[in-house]
């Protein structure tokens, strides 16, 4: 038994050093490509890097020293010039021409969709609030739910109770969760959806019992459902 033991552990090292040998003879053979695919790998990462380095990081940088007069004339509530720029600072759209492509440029869309929103020009509203791709928690929802306010303003109650439903689900926190439930239980009660619209308030009533809208939400709920009745 022993010596059947002996005998398969040398067979199993004979096969290692076959293996081993085999490929010492392929690293061998094929040295001078594997170097080539080495070396372009390392290219390729000194690129990426140095293409961060010395283009994104920069342009990031004058993209948000761009941007930040307009965000005081918007905190202001001076859309109109915060979006246009005043003559000496740049506005949000301007921020977008020129940074686009950047994280703060993509900011300045937002920024641009709400202060349409606020000067009433909704079409342009919803186009640059569409083209807003941010994934905060809290921008995103308020960008879903702010182009259902454009829809309201345009009298498409139909697409604005999808948006708010969007907005409700883009992300579950108990600040714009219930806001934009509410909302698009109202929206939908517009197109006489009371499906739609008793949903909305019974998710609000299941997961946003605490919330404002929680504490009246029973009479939304029963009036849904009497208007279901008729």
């Amino acid at each position: 038994m022993a010596k059947e033991n002996v005998q398969k552990d040398e067979e199993r090292l004979e096969q290692i050093e076959t293996t081993l040998g085999k490929t010492e003879m392929f690293i061998e053979k094929h040295q001078k490509s594997i170097m080539i695919v080495i070396a372009a790998i390392i290219v390729v990462i000194l690129a990426v890097f140095g293409f961060k380095k010395f283009v994104v990081e920069p342009r990031e940088a004058a993209a948000q020293t761009a941007i930040f007069r307009a965000e005081q004339l918007f905190e202001n509530d001076d859309y109109a010039t915060a979006l246009n720029g005043d003559g000496n600072n740049a506005g949000f759209l301007d921020v977008i021409n020129e940074y686009g492509s950047t994280k703060t440029g993509n900011l300045a869309r937002y920024y641009a969709g709400i202060c349409y929103l606020n000067t009433g020009d909704f079409n342009n509203a919803i186009k640059y609030l569409g083209e807003y791709k941010g994934k905060d928690q809290i921008v995103r929802p308020l960008a879903i739910g702010a182009m259902g306010d454009a829809y309201m303003e345009l009298d498409n109650a139909a697409e604005a109770a999808k948006c708010y439903e969007r907005a409700a689900n883009e992300t579950a926190n108990s600040f714009t969760g219930p806001m934009f439930l509410m909302r698009a239980g109202l929206a939908y009660e517009m197109v006489e959806n009371y499906k739609k619209a008793l949903d909305m308030y019974k998710t609000i009533k299941a997961e946003y019992p605490n919330s404002n809208e929680g504490f009246n939400i029973d009479k939304y709920i029963a009036y849904v459902e009497a208007k279901m009745a008729e």
